[in-house]
């Protein structure tokens, strides 16, 4: 592919300029791979980075020869690598380490986990997801921070933290609690799903909407009237996240029956 191409590409894939420097990155590794023959992986992708991402590498024909991986099935910040014919994975693509808090009463959040990472000039980039229990805190980074981490992370805030590597079957998965909506809509708008999944009025989703507050599968939308198909994730800013797990049979009144679970 030439830069010509390249360039038409991105334009098309991405308005943002941030957008646009984030897919020529990507296209960068898949080039360094190519040209290497060795895998080549990017920073850590937030979901709308991903789907940004694979919608460029399928436009490009580029369908296959790249994995996701954010260290356990449902992450959410996953990093993208290119493989060589000759390999299925790439070991070092990821580092799991282990901080425990120090005092049985210490509790940390994932934004002091998070603030102490960015505290010590990491950038978000190079941080996978946090995963935090009761006493300990499991955090997936890029393999270059993991000796770095390993001899000088030793806080968050006013706790102590012991840090030690852990393999990938170590990690402590925290269970998402999920909140069953059932409910029936005149159409699978997006507004009317929001409504729905939000426990909002139709028009007060439509108001969030208009207001770009509402993400449809990681993407901001601001059409009241985009369809919402089945397996869709719904994002509203200050309200969390739902996905539409089920358009059931439509009712005598011509409604549509919904199962949507919404994470809370």
């Amino acid at each position: 592919m030439d830069k010509q191409e390249k360039a038409l590409l991105i334009a098309r894939a991405a308005q943002d300029p941030e957008d646009r420097l984030l897919l020529a990155r990507v296209l960068d590794k898949q080039e360094q791979m190519e040209r290497r023959n060795i895998p080549a992986s990017t920073g850590f992708l937030s979901p709308r980075e991903q789907m940004m991402a694979v919608n460029l590498l399928n436009a490009a024909g580029i369908r296959e020869g790249y994995v996701l991986d954010g260290g356990y099935e449902e992450a959410e910040r996953k990093v993208l690598t290119f493989l060589p014919d000759w390999a299925e994975e790439d070991p070092e693509a990821l580092t799991f380490l282990r901080a425990k808090f120090r005092g049985a009463d210490s509790t940390l959040t994932h934004r002091d986990i998070l603030g102490s990472l960015m505290g010590q000039g990491i950038t978000r980039e190079r941080v996978g997801d946090i995963l935090i229990s009761d006493h300990s805190a499991d955090v997936v980074v890029s393999p270059s921070l993991a000796e770095f981490l390993l001899q000088s992370w030793d806080s968050a805030g006013r706790v102590r933290l012991d840090v030690s590597a852990i393999d990938r079957e170590e990690l402590t998965v925290p269970q998402v609690q999920i909140k069953e909506v059932r409910d029936t809509v005149s159409s699978l708008r997006l507004d009317a799903v929001a409504a729905s999944a939000f426990s909002l009025s139709r028009g007060k989703a439509a108001e969030l909407i208009a207001a770009g507050k509402v993400s449809l599968d990681h993407v901001p939308c601001e059409k009241p009237d985009k369809p919402v198909l089945e397996g869709a994730v719904l994002t509203v800013r200050g309200l969390g996240k739902a996905r539409l797990a089920e358009c059931g049979k439509v009712t005598k009144k011509g409604r549509i029956a919904l199962r949507i679970e919404r994470y809370v």
